[in-house]
């Protein structure tokens, strides 16, 4: 059986397969190795890219954040700064 983390991928991936005008990823990589994670981030990237989508991504992943096109930090509920990164 696969492992939890390759569920994880393919659950992602066939999700994106779809091509959904706007995805939601709560924390993606919050539960996997470095490696998987940047491979995470890299479907999300290119998928976004790719099919024009728009993927709004929940993270406390300074690195991850760097990849969005736009940030928003939001602090004690509400937002402090947001920007093109």
């Amino acid at each position: 059986a696969p492992s939890s983390t390759a569920q994880s991928f393919m659950a992602l991936a066939t999700a994106l397969a779809a091509k959904p005008a706007i995805s939601l990823a709560d924390e993606p990589t919050g539960n996997l190795d470095s490696r998987t994670g940047q491979d995470v981030l890299g479907l999300l990237k290119t998928t976004g890219e790719r099919f024009g989508q728009t993927i709004v991504m929940i993270t406390h992943n300074d690195e991850a954040a760097q990849m969005a096109g736009r940030i928003i930090r939001i602090e004690d509920g509400k937002i402090r700064e947001g920007g093109r990164s």
